[in-house]
């Protein structure tokens, strides 16, 4: 079976392993010059299964009218881009009812265990490296409401399979020494060990490569100019001056998927959600953590990868906008500083990398995987916040489903057939 990918991020890349691990005849193709040149690029560097709940919980409208034009703001909305969120952001809010919202954690809960298990499979057969971590993740609370809050959700995923561990300031101190100058500023924390965490952008290369090895085509700077189709079926992917034959097409395109697929009258929910981060050397400070730390109240995370830092966070829904915010940069050097004031006499500014990245977001939280209308045609998109986390099983589903095969998990929650 020969299959072409589109987009060669962390869903495209993983998607095209898997195919070709079950035998078709795989060619990626990209506009930029190389593998995950977008949103997996430089993003937070965490697997969480932990953060499976969805950016609308309950009461979302109300923290939106909160934050409206505070650059500072966790979840920003820039004017221009509402002509644009109309119906996403109607269906965004409607999925914020407690029973909506809970059901969009559960699915996301299944696929990030399925999703780990995956990759750990994976690594351990190929001998990937990427600057990971085992030790889970760390979140931090300066609010007792909120820590409470946080803690039967957390109820909710244990109860459903995830492994959670309520700390005391002594006790998170205790467990992670960098944050012994905050101390006094701690209501609590959740260790997740389950989370995991490393470069998402190393793991992509070192993927591509043993994908290469597998008989995969990787062609870049080539930019998909439509999709020719003969019935219900796709027959050619249009690119410069050549037309390639195909069997099954994968739109793995992250935010940019929508536009591929409008021609179609496909109208695929998925909103770009813009996110930052700085990477900093790290290596002469003697306390690096051991393991990501999320400051809930900044919404932001703190990496550690090899020796840099990573500091990540923020969602702004600013359309397709990619230009660098220098005051939601900053924000990022303020939570860093914040969480760790030690680190302070390390931080040379001038080496420090930003970067921003547009999530691809669907109004429920959870991703779309699978068959749209035309027969041959798939997605493998939608997955927000949680794109790392969510790559290898999603892949492997949707392997599964091109095959015609059983899939490893209950497919209907992610289906994409509908649009």
């Amino acid at each position: 079976m020969r299959v072409i990918v589109i987009g060669s991020g962390l869903q495209g890349v993983t998607s095209a392993w898997f195919l070709a691990r079950n035998g078709c005849q795989v060619t990626v193709l990209d506009r930029e010059d190389g593998v995950a040149q977008g949103t997996s690029y430089a993003n937070a560097g965490m697997l969480t299964p932990s953060m499976a709940d969805p950016w609308n919980a309950p009461g979302v409208f109300r923290r939106l009218l909160h934050y409206l034009g505070r650059e500072d703001a966790p979840l920003l909305l820039r004017p221009g881009a509402l002509p644009s969120l109309l119906g996403w952001g109607i269906s965004f809010l409607a999925n914020a009812r407690p029973e909506k919202f809970r059901a969009n954690m559960t699915s996301n809960l299944q696929l990030a265990l399925y999703s780990l298990k995956v990759l750990r499979e994976l690594r351990a057969a190929l001998g990937l490296s990427y600057d990971q971590k085992t030790a889970g993740t760390l979140k931090i609370f300066r609010d007792t409401r909120a820590f409470d809050e946080a803690a039967q959700r957390s109820e909710i995923l244990a109860g459903l399979g995830l492994h959670v561990k309520a700390l005391n300031p002594g006790e998170l101190v205790a467990f992670e020494p960098a944050l012994a100058d905050v101390r006094d500023t701690l209501v609590g924390g959740l260790h997740c060990p389950d989370d995991e965490s490393g470069d998402a952008r190393l793991f992509t290369e070192a993927l591509a490569g043993h994908a290469r090895q597998a008989g995969v085509e990787f062609r870049f700077n080539t930019s998909v100019l439509s999709l020719d189709c003969t019935g219900n079926r796709v027959t050619d992917v249009a690119i410069y001056n050549e037309k390639l034959q195909a069997d099954a097409v994968v739109v793995a395109a992250g935010s940019w998927s929508p536009q591929l697929l409008k021609p179609f009258g496909i109208h695929l929910p998925v909103c770009p959600v813009k996110g930052y981060s700085i990477t900093v050397p790290a290596g002469m400070w003697p306390t690096l953590p051991q393991r990501p730390v999320i400051d809930d109240a900044l919404h932001a995370a703190v990496t550690p990868l090899g020796q840099r830092l990573r500091i990540a966070g923020t969602a702004e829904f600013a359309g397709y906008d990619l230009r660098l915010s220098p005051a939601r940069v900053e924000n990022l050097f303020t939570l860093l500083l914040d969480v760790f004031p030690s680190f302070k006499p390390h931080l040379d500014r001038s080496q420090a990398t930003p970067w921003a990245g547009l999530r691809p977001m669907t109004p429920t939280g959870v991703p779309l995987v699978g068959r749209l209308k035309i027969e041959n045609l798939y997605v493998n998109t939608g997955h927000g916040h949680l794109g790392w986390t969510l790559a290898a099983g999603s892949a492997s589903h949707l392997a599964s489903l091109v095959h015609g095969e059983r899939p490893p998990i209950d497919p209907t929650p992610y289906r994409a057939d509908q649009y």
